[in-house]
């Protein structure tokens, strides 16, 4: 099956939608579920048979605590032989459900495949101060292992920005983290004002790093971050921001808030793939955040001829 017919939506209600293809052939699939409540991991030899693909739960919320709310944006990584999974999660009071009180945390399984053996917790991911912290990611560069992540500044007027910080480990930051990107644009600050989901491309000589921004209704939408490979990524100014959105609704095409997105490959290696969620409606009812129906869709890339992404392939 090419990649033009796979099925779209491939996954239903699955938010925050991360695909990884493994050197043993498999697509690990990680996403936030509806109910926020666990950590599920599912694979297949296909993009589209991840739609059929039982989902193992491979690690549940806590009753209290930090742990105890909101499970988001789980990611499944591989790294230096052992399973790594980067979350966020919250924790419920009498006076708040855990909303933008997030911190980010990490999994550890040793097993060669990941929906066995057993799963253990590295503990939160300590940033530079404590504050509003979700959506971590991951990638090497010239040997070097780097997090990426959105994050409340107190001192900066918004909710989240974009930082960058190298790795001693897979769970520790060392150094001070660099803020990359905040909100500037007014398609940035609709609602919220939110640079978040960061999700990291190396391809022709460049470093994409993808994001998404304002509320996580219609106005939701993607933008871009780009750097020269040969650039000191630790650098804010080595980063150039696209000036509109790479990807955003198409109401003709029935897709809504498009965002929090990853990259993948086709299954002969020949494709890069954009993975994203959207919604194929516009009117929400209550909170965007406790609709379900935001579902895992795919989309095939290509480039331009300087070598940068063209997302928007109707």
């Amino acid at each position: 099956m090419t990649v033009k017919e796979l099925v779209k939506p491939i996954i239903l209600q699955r938010a925050d939608p991360w695909i990884y293809k493994h050197t043993d052939g498999y697509y690990y699939f990680s996403a936030s579920v509806p109910e926020y409540d666990r950590i599920e991991i599912r694979r297949a030899k296909t993009i589209n048979g991840l739609s059929e693909a039982d989902g193992v739960t491979i690690w549940r919320k806590h009753e209290e605590g930090m742990l105890s709310a909101n499970i988001w944006a789980p990611e499944i990584h591989y790294i230096d032989g052992k399973w790594y999974v980067y979350f966020a999660a919250a924790r419920t009071t009498e006076t708040n459900e855990g909303l933008f009180d997030h911190r980010m945390f990490v999994l550890e399984n040793e097993s060669e495949n990941p929906l066995e053996g057993k799963w253990i917790e590295k503990g939160q991911l300590k940033t530079n101060w404590e504050s509003f912290a979700l959506d971590s990611t991951t990638f090497e560069h010239n040997g070097v292992r780097y997090l990426v992540w959105a994050q409340k500044d107190p001192n900066i007027y918004g909710n989240s920005n974009l930082y960058i910080a190298k790795m001693k480990n897979p769970w520790t930051i060392e150094g001070e983290q660099v803020m990359i990107a905040e909100p500037e644009y007014d398609w940035e600050k609709i609602g919220f004002l939110v640079n978040e989901g960061p999700a990291v491309l190396n391809r022709n000589g460049k470093i994409f790093i993808s994001y998404s921004a304002s509320a996580t209704d219609y106005n939701y939408c993607m933008g871009v971050l780009i750097a020269d490979e040969n650039s000191d990524l630790l650098n804010k100014n080595s980063w150039h921001k696209s000036e509109k959105p790479v990807l955003k609704t198409d109401e003709e095409g029935e897709i809504f808030g498009p965002g929090h997105s990853c990259f993948t490959v086709s299954e002969d290696g020949k494709k890069d793939i954009l993975v994203y969620h959207a919604r194929n409606y516009k009117e929400i009812v209550g909170d965007p955040l406790y609709d379900p129906n935001r579902h895992t869709f795919v989309k095939e890339l290509a480039y331009d001829d300087k070598g940068n992404i063209i997302f928007d392939l109707k």
